[in-house]
């Protein structure tokens, strides 16, 4: 499975809690959305990095299929992220904010690729690393929370993505605090990502989202980068 979805942010603004409560009263509207979008994006901008440990389920494929991995991952903004899956199968997924690695040791293969420009949310888990806007890049909904005891925020690409249509924060209220992403995909596929003792601005050195290419591996570039 590819990375495909991911999600993550925030620490505290009371005045955003405050933005949100206000607009809530008023009923499931556009409004509403647009607003607790901002708060959001308002506390997301105050995280500069984070850590967290995470389940990611995924459905899809004709027979609709249900795959459950579990593992561990740390972002920091501009650009890096590690997803460490560590259940059932060994996967890693690595941005080190030029290159993107992802290593499968059954394999024995390192795919790489470019990172993509600023702006560029191909994938929510790259958003997650401050790649986009709420309020700029995307159209905000409410809808049902795949995440229990959570708000769930839709956000539409207002320019067409290639991998998936959409996707959904799942937010706590109050707090605001991020408790997953749900991602609908070009394939027809569904994929959250729960996450559980996040750890918000813990200064993670760089050297955490270094990537070395396993001894014995082959390496191959996506697209010539």
């Amino acid at each position: 499975m590819r990375l495909g979805v991911v999600v993550l942010m925030l620490a505290g603004h009371i005045l955003a809690g405050h933005v949100w409560l206000e607009a809530q009263s008023a009923g499931p509207s556009g409004a509403d959305a647009d607003a607790l979008a901002k708060a959001l994006q308002q506390r997301y901008q105050t995280i500069k990095d984070f850590t967290a440990d995470f389940v990611h389920t995924y459905r899809g494929g004709a027979l609709r299929t249900q795959t459950s991995e579990r593992g561990t991952v740390k972002i920091k903004k501009p650009g890096k992220m590690r997803w460490v899956y560590t259940a059932p199968e060994r996967k890693e997924f690595v941005s080190d904010g030029v290159k993107i690695y992802s290593h499968i040791p059954a394999d024995r293969q390192v795919l790489v690729s470019n990172a993509p420009a600023d702006g560029d949310v191909s994938t929510p888990a790259l958003f997650l690393s401050g790649k986009g806007d709420m309020t700029r890049d995307f159209t905000a909904s409410l809808v049902q929370s795949p995440i229990p005891d959570s708000i769930g925020l839709k956000l539409t690409p207002k320019h067409p993505e290639a991998q998936y249509d959409y996707f959904i924060v799942a937010t706590t209220q109050p707090g605001l605090q991020i408790r997953g992403l749900a991602t609908h995909d070009r394939q027809g596929g569904d994929s959250v990502i729960a996450f559980v003792n996040l750890k918000e601005n813990q200064g993670i050195p760089d050297k955490e989202f270094a990537f070395t290419v396993p001894k014995g591996a082959d390496v191959i570039t996506n697209g010539g980068n």
